[in-house]
C-alpha cells in the first residue's frame, strides 16, 4: 500500500512538474522573441531617421555590425551595411509588413521593414542566435532540475507516507486477528488527533457496536432456548410421567397440559418469528387505520375481563400503517397494563401538531427510571414479574417496540397519573 501510494503521488507530481515546466519554458520564449521583436523595432526607426535624412545611403554603407539594406520598388538593393554585403551581396531581405525569421548563413535571424519616404523599404535583420543560446540554457537547467526534483518528491513522499501509514498498518494488523471470539478487543488509536486517529475511533465505535449485538444475539439465543425448553419439558415430563404411572396421571389432564404449554409454545415461536420480519425489515401492508376504534376495541376487552377500564381519552384518530401490527401493538400494551395492574387501566388517543400519541397507563407499581430501556428487550422481565405465568413470555414490549418502529413511531414509558407505568406511543399523521 505504502509504495503504491507513493508511485501514485510521484506520477501526479511528475505530471504537474512536466506541465509547468513547458508552461514556464513557452511563456519565456514567447517574451524572449517579443522583446527581441521590440528591441529591433526600435532600431530600425532609429535607422529610419537616418536613411531618411540627406546621405541616408551613405550613412547605412558605413555601418558595420548590422545587417541592413535599403530596397528600392523593384526590389533592388539600394543600399546596403557592410555586414549585408558581406553576407548578402547583392540577394535583399524579405519585405513582410510583420516581423518574419529566416536564416542567414546558417544563422536564425529576425528581419522588420519600415517603409522610407521615397518609396523605398528599409529592412534589419537581427540575429536570434542569443535567444537560442538562452532557451538552450532554460532548456537544460529545466532537464537537469526536474529529474532532481522528483528524485527528491519520490524520497520525501516515501518518508511521509510510510510515517502517515504506520498507525493504518497497525490498524490494520490488529483488526485481522479480531475474531468473532475476539469482539472485546480494539484497535490502537495513535494520539496525533487527525484523519487516522479519527478512523482508529470509528473503527472502535464499530466494534463496540460489533460486540454489544453480538451478546445480545448469543443473550437472545440462550433466553430463547431456555423460554422453549420449559414447555418443551413441562409436557415431556407429564407424559412420562403418565407412562410410567397411568394411575396417576388421567389422558384429560395430560391433553390440557399438552394443549396449554403447545399454546405457549406457539406464542412464543411466532412472536420470535415476528421480532425476525421486523429486524429484517420485511415490509407491511399499510392502510389507513382508525387508532381510536383499534383502543375502544381494547377497553371493551378489559372490562369485559373485569379491568376498570377507562376510555374516555379516546379521540379519532387516523394512521397509516399495517392493521394487524398496529393491533397487536396496542394489544401488548394492554395486556402488559392488565399483568401489572391493580384493577384500573387507561388509554387514550390524542391527535396534535402532526402526530397522534396513544397512551396506556395502569395504577401497578410501576418501572424503575433505570430499567425503562431495558424492559423493552428481550425476555426481560422484571423482578416483580419473574413468574412465566404472571409475566408471560418477556417479548411483548420488545414486539411492540419493534412494531413502532416499522411505522415511523416510537415508543417509550414513563410515570401514570396513579403512580404506575405509562406507555406512550408516538406516530405520525398522513
Amino acid at each position: 500500500m505504502r509504495g503504491r501510494t507513493t508511485l501514485g503521488a510521484t506520477v501526479v507530481v511528475a505530471v504537474a512538474l512536466l506541465v509547468g515546466a513547458l508552461s514556464f519554458y513557452g511563456i519565456l520564449s514567447a517574451s524572449i522573441h517579443g522583446a527581441t521583436e521590440r528591441a529591433a523595432e526600435q532600431r530600425l526607426e532609429e535607422l529610419g531617421e537616418r536613411a531618411g535624412g540627406p546621405g541616408g545611403g551613405r550613412g547605412i554603407d558605413a555601418l558595420e555590425d548590422e545587417i541592413l539594406q535599403v530596397i528600392a520598388p523593384d526590389g533592388s538593393v539600394r543600399a546596403a551595411s557592410e555586414e549585408a554585403r558581406d553576407k548578402l551581396g547583392s540577394t535583399p531581405l524579405p519585405v513582410d509588413d510583420d516581423p518574419r525569421t529566416t536564416t542567414i548563413d546558417g544563422e536564425r535571424v529576425l528581419v522588420v521593414s519600415e517603409d522610407l519616404d521615397r518609396d523605398e523599404t528599409l529592412v534589419l535583420a537581427v540575429s536570434m542566435e542569443d535567444d537560442a543560446e538562452t532557451l538552450a540554457t532554460v532548456a537544460t537547467l529545466l532537464a537537469i532540475a526536474l529529474p532532481l526534483l522528483l528524485l527528491l518528491v519520490a524520497a520525501t513522499t516515501w518518508l511521509v507516507v510510510g510515517r502517515a501509514l504506520r498507525p493504518v498498518t497497525r490498524i490494520r494488523e490488529e483488526v485481522d486477528g479480531i475474531t468473532a471470539e475476539r469482539l472485546h478487543q480494539r484497535v490502537p488509536v495513535p494520539e496525533t488527533g487527525d484523519e487516522i486517529a479519527a478512523l482508529a475511533t470509528t473503527m472502535n465505535g464499530m466494534l463496540d457496536r460489533l460486540d454489544a449485538a453480538a451478546t445480545a444475539q448469543r443473550r437472545f439465543v440462550s433466553d430463547a432456548s431456555h423460554e422453549l425448553r420449559s414447555p418443551l419439558a413441562t409436557i415431556r415430563q407429564h407424559a412420562e410421567l403418565a407412562q410410567a404411572h397411568p394411575e396417576v396421571t388421567s389422558i384429560g389432564e395430560l391433553a390440557e397440559i399438552v394443549s396449554e404449554e403447545g399454546l405457549r409454545l406457539q406464542g412464543i415461536v411466532e412472536s420470535l418469528l415476528l421480532l425476525a420480519r421486523l429486524d429484517e425489515g420485511a415490509g407491511t401492508h399499510d392502510e389507513a387505520v382508525d387508532l381510536d376504534d383499534i383502543a375502544l376495541s381494547e377497553v371493551r376487552r378489559l372490562r369485559a375481563a373485569g379491568f376498570e377500564a377507562d376510555g374516555t381519552g379516546i379521540h379519532a384518530a387516523q394512521v397509516h400503517a399495517d392493521p394487524r401490527l398496529l393491533g397487536q401493538l396496542v394489544r401488548n400494551l394492554a395486556d402488559n397494563a392488565a399483568r401489572h395492574s391493580r384493577g384500573r387501566v387507561a388509554i387514550g388517543v390524542t391527535p396534535a401538531e402532526g402526530y397522534v400519541f396513544v397512551t396506556v397507563e395502569d395504577d401497578g407499581p410501576g418501572v424503575p427510571v433505570e430499567e425503562r430501556e431495558r424492559i423493552f428487550e428481550r425476555f426481560v422481565r422484571l423482578d416483580e414479574a419473574r413468574s412465566r405465568d404472571a409475566g408471560g413470555s418477556g417479548l411483548g414490549l420488545a414486539i411492540a417496540r419493534g412494531i413502532a418502529a416499522s411505522a415511523r413511531g416510537t415508543l417509550a414509558v414513563d410515570d401514570s397519573r396513579w403512580g404506575g407505568a405509562r406507555f406512550i406511543l408516538t406516530l405520525p399523521l398522513p
